[in-house]
């Protein structure tokens, strides 16, 4: 009676997707009324330390759920695994802002609560704008490798992964990101603040693009795994850095000469903004839609999911700048009649979606025809990556 249950709630693949869609929306928006809306929410959190709590809490999840793959808390039944997660998300956002801005702001005037704008919770916060390329591109590029190579297991293999990309993470915010919001900093910073965030990001974006749509191609093409490591490194810097130039291309033609103008320098910051909504849906589509189309064959399912998650990403960009950030959000205007910030809204939806569908697995929901998984033993990889890539044994190749 047990097994025949599944099948007796199952629903199509579309259905489960926008039932999912629809319980993120109400949360994420729920959520964005009480914390963080600068008009409705009690709270004086707009958008700083708002934002900054929401950066390391992404930032919580990738290393508990894409690391680490939920280690520990797989063995909890939902829905109570779900709550520890959210609460564990919580706890660690609420608590790493908390530190910089009021424990080592004392000892670096760069990190204080107090200095103007909330630039320094930003200054902190930042450092998870390259914890995601590191991080993640070990996970959905990588595969782990090379600790599932050498034989261990969770936790060890996430443990690892986090302890030794720390310094190249570490690196990567000292050198490029710290000098361009520094007040101490000597001389210009390698890059403005604006660029930064429009480059950098686009990597990001090339990092989930390859490795969740593309299911790590090209470079799986590559033989041996640790190729396949090195020239998903190299190659998603040079994918990113091209895709840096075509969504600052969208987005000017999108905001139109006269706002691009009001906004200066600043619209170096928008392929960030624009990516950002790319892989909010490219994470909702491979967790919530099964990463769809998977029947045909594999050059058309790659290109059909690129398509329609670059399709919803766009829509949503104009759909949030255009009417919901001002309208909805009650953000303040940036240039022209653009309001708002997506790189927090859509961030909230991103994190809103990761725990709902990944560390609730959906609970509530009917589950879809084609799942046979049960969530009560099993947790779900946050990750369209199939699970006997996320632990291939030493020596063995895709």
């Amino acid at each position: 009676m047990s097994e025949s249950l599944p099948t007796r709630r199952a629903v199509s693949w579309l259905m489960h997707g926008i039932g999912n869609l629809a319980v993120v929306l109400v949360i994420t928006f729920g959520g964005w009324y009480l914390l963080a809306d600068p008009h409705v929410s009690p709270f004086d959190l707009y958008p700083l330390p708002f934002n900054a709590a929401l950066f390391w809490a992404l930032l919580f999840v990738v290393w508990s759920g894409f690391n680490l793959e939920f280690f520990g808390f797989d063995r909890l039944r939902q829905p109570l695994r779900g709550a520890a997660i959210t609460a564990s998300t919580a706890a660690f956002a609420t608590g790493v802002t908390y530190a910089f801005a009021v424990g080592f702001g004392h000892l670096n005037a760069d990190f204080t609560a107090s200095r103007e704008g909330g630039l320094g919770y930003f200054t902190a916060a930042l450092f998870v704008l390259f914890a995601f390329s590191t991080w993640v591109l070990a996970v959905v590029n990588w595969s782990h490798w090379p600790w599932a190579d050498l034989g261990l297991k969770q936790p060890l293999v996430g443990l690892c992964e986090i302890a030794f990309l720390m310094l190249p993470t570490v690196i990567l915010y000292s050198v490029l990101g710290l000098p361009a919001v520094s007040s101490k900093t000597p001389g210009a910073p390698i890059l403005g603040l604006n660029t930064l965030l429009g480059w950098y990001y686009s990597i990001i974006v090339a990092v989930v693009v390859t490795g969740l749509t593309m299911e790590n191609w090209p470079w799986r093409q590559a033989t041996g795994r640790g190729r396949t490591a090195f020239f998903s490194l190299v190659g998603n810097v040079g994918l990113g850095s091209v895709l840096y130039f075509a969504l600052l291309g969208i987005c000017k033609l999108i905001i139109g000469p006269d706002t691009v103008a009001a906004l200066g320098d600043a619209i170096h910051q928008f392929p960030a903004q624009l990516g950002v909504c790319w892989v909010a849906w490219m994470i909702a589509w491979a967790n919530a839609f099964g990463n769809k189309p998977t029947h045909l064959g594999r050059t058309a399912n790659l290109a059909a999911r690129l398509a329609i998650t670059l399709t919803l990403g766009i829509l949503t960009f104009i759909t949030y700048y255009r009417f919901a950030a001002g309208t909805l959000l009650h953000e303040p205007v940036v240039a022209g009649n653009l309001h708002g910030n997506a790189l927090g809204f859509m961030d909230w939806f991103a994190l809103v979606t990761l725990l709902y569908v990944v560390g609730f697995d959906s609970y509530g929901l009917p589950k879809p025809a084609e799942k046979t998984t049960d969530p009560a033993t099993a947790a779900k990889a946050p990750t369209a990556v199939p699970r006997q890539e996320l632990s291939t044994s030493k020596g063995a190749e895709k």
